[in-house]
């Protein structure tokens, strides 16, 4: 863990899911409010999260967010006019060696991301209404995955069984080692994406893009592909209900995400500097 330091903060990233949003995918009125405080108080701010470009949408409008955005865990960032600033791909063979290892297996939703689209063989798994309900789109369905290889986003094992997916990271890993990033996102979610495509990445990218050096970032979430932007933000700041692995990484924690955590961590660790 880093020193917090004193030094007056100039751009703020936040995760979405588990951070900025209640467990139903709402914002509360006081996240709202203390975001537009941030914006009074001219802190930049936008958005770095594991969902594709145009499931942040709803979230963008709603926080008035005129930066750009990270999605895919930081594989696109994504210009306000929807133009791409960068875009990241999964590698062919990690793809490959991906799906080859997840696709079969009991109790694993296998979902791909390409081209805008949600893929999935199968509309009906038990995990699809919530996903459904969290991108406020459909899946599409596909009899085979292949012919989207050259152009992935992300690959997703959904399942509830969480220590499944702990042992399906510690494989990957291994498997792609060099090709992939490979992190859980939430508990229920392991994500597969470039190399490139991570949340530290993106914020090194976008703070050089805004003009804010590093040390005056910061940076909140509340899942394991969030400490990569913990690591190179001048602040970082974990969500209360996060893992301990997560919450270790950070430089302070916040209230869970249930309990307006990000509003508490604007207005006692932000706004202040």
């Amino acid at each position: 863990m880093k020193e917090a330091t004193q030094r007056p903060i100039g751009f703020l990233l936040s995760d979405m899911d588990g951070t900025l949003l209640l467990p139903d995918h709402s914002l509360s009125q006081r996240t709202i409010d203390a975001v537009r405080s941030l914006r009074e108080a001219g802190v930049l701010f936008s958005l770095a999260t594991g969902r594709p470009p145009k499931a942040m949408l709803q979230v963008i409008e709603a926080l008035g967010v005129d930066l750009p955005t990270a999605a895919f865990n930081g594989g696109t960032l994504v210009n306000p006019d929807g133009s791409f600033l960068v875009a990241h791909y999964l590698p062919a063979t990690a793809a490959l060696t991906t799906l080859t290892l997840l696709c079969g297996l009991p109790d694993v939703e296998v979902w791909v991301f390409s081209g805008g689209d949600w893929l999935v063989k199968d509309a009906h798994g038990p995990m699809v209404p919530s996903e459904q309900h969290g991108l406020g789109y459909p899946p599409v369905v596909v009899d085979s995955f292949e012919p989207y290889l050259a152009r992935i986003d992300k690959i997703v094992a959904a399942s509830n069984n969480a220590g499944l997916l702990i042992e399906l990271e510690a494989r990957l890993l291994r498997q792609v080692e060099g090709q992939a990033q490979v992190s859980r996102s939430q508990p229920v979610y392991l994500d597969v994406t470039a190399m490139q495509a991570n949340k530290g990445e993106a914020l090194v990218t976008l703070a050089r893009h805004l003009g804010v050096p590093l040390e005056q970032t910061a940076a909140m979430g509340d899942g394991g592909n969030d400490p990569a932007m913990f690591q190179v933000a001048g602040l970082s700041i974990a969500m209360g209900q996060a893992e301990e692995a997560v919450r270790r990484q950070a430089d302070v924690v916040t209230g869970a995400n249930t309990e307006d955590g990000t509003a508490q961590a604007i207005e006692q660790y932000i706004l202040p500097r």
